[in-house]
C-alpha cells in the first residue's frame, strides 16, 4: 500500500501532505498529553511490530503493493486514533527515509491512508462495534480488517485521479488482495489484544481496553 514517487502528481501530492500534517499536529497533541513514561516502550514495541508485518509485501498489478499495516492495532491499544497516526507516522519516515520503502514526496499520502484511515476506522470502528457485539476480540478482528480493507479502497481511488491506474482495476485488484490479507491483519489485532489483555490489562485504554 505504499505509493512510491511519481504516482501522484506533485500539487496532489502536496494536498495529502497538508492533510497528513494537519493530523500529525494532533497526533503529537495526543503524544504530549496522554503518553507518559510508562507507554513509551509499548510504543516502540508497537512500531516494531508494525514495521515487521509491512515488510511482508506482495507486488499487486493495477495497484501498488499488498501488505498489513497495524494502525488499527496501535489506535486500540493505545486508546486513541491519534496514536495509530503517531505510531504509523514514526515507522512510514523511517521506512522511507531509511529503506526506501515508499515515496518522500508521496509520504503525505501514505500517511493520511495508513495512519489517519487506518487509525480512525480501526479505533472507531473498533469501540461502536464491541458497543454492538459485546465481545472485544471479535471486534479488533473486525475493526483490523476493515481498517486496511479501505485504506487500501482509498489508496486505489488516489491513483485513479493521479491518472496512474484505472479506477476500475485499481479497486478490483487492490480491494481484493486486501480483503484477503485483512483477514491476518484482523487476526493480528484480535489475537494481540488478547495478549495484552491477559497479560497486562492494566496499559489498556478506557473505552479501547477490554471491559471487565
Amino acid at each position: 500500500m505504499h505509493i512510491p514517487d511519481a504516482f501522484i502528481p506533485m500539487g496532489q501530492a502536496l494536498v495529502y501532505w497538508v492533510i497528513a500534517l494537519i493530523f500529525i499536529a494532533l497526533a503529537l497533541r495526543w503524544a504530549r498529553r496522554s503518553m507518559g513514561e510508562e507507554k513509551i516502550p509499548l510504543v516502540a514495541v508497537l512500531a516494531a511490530g508494525i514495521f515487521a508485518i509491512q515488510a511482508l509485501n506482495i507486488p499487486i498489478p493495477w495497484g501498488t503493493s499488498g501488505h498489513m499495516v497495524g494502525a488499527a492495532l496501535a489506535a486500540i491499544v493505545l486508546g486513541s486514533p491519534y496514536a495509530g497516526v503517531f505510531v504509523l507516522t514514526l515507522v512510514l519516515l523511517v521506512q522511507g527515509v531509511i529503506f526506501g520503502d515508499g515515496g518522500i514526496t508521496v509520504m503525505g499520502a501514505n500517511i493520511v491512508n495508513m495512519g489517519v484511515v487506518g487509525g480512525f476506522i480501526g479505533y472507531y470502528g473498533y469501540t461502536a462495534i464491541k458497543r454492538v457485539i459485546g465481545n472485544a476480540y471479535a471486534a479488533a478482528f473486525i475493526a483490523g480488517w476493515a481498517s486496511l480493507f479501505i485504506s487500501a479502497i482509498l489508496c486505489a481511488v488516489e491513483l485513479a485521479v493521479a491518472g496512474t491506474f484505472p479506477l476500475a482495476l485499481g479497486l478490483t485488484m487492490m480491494g481484493t488482495y486486501h480483503a484477503v490479507i485483512g483477514l491476518i491483519e484482523g487476526g493480528i489485532t484480535a489475537v494481540a489484544l488478547y495478549l495484552i489483555a491477559s497479560a497486562r490489562p492494566d496499559i489498556l485504554e478506557h473505552p479501547a481496553g477490554v471491559s471487565a
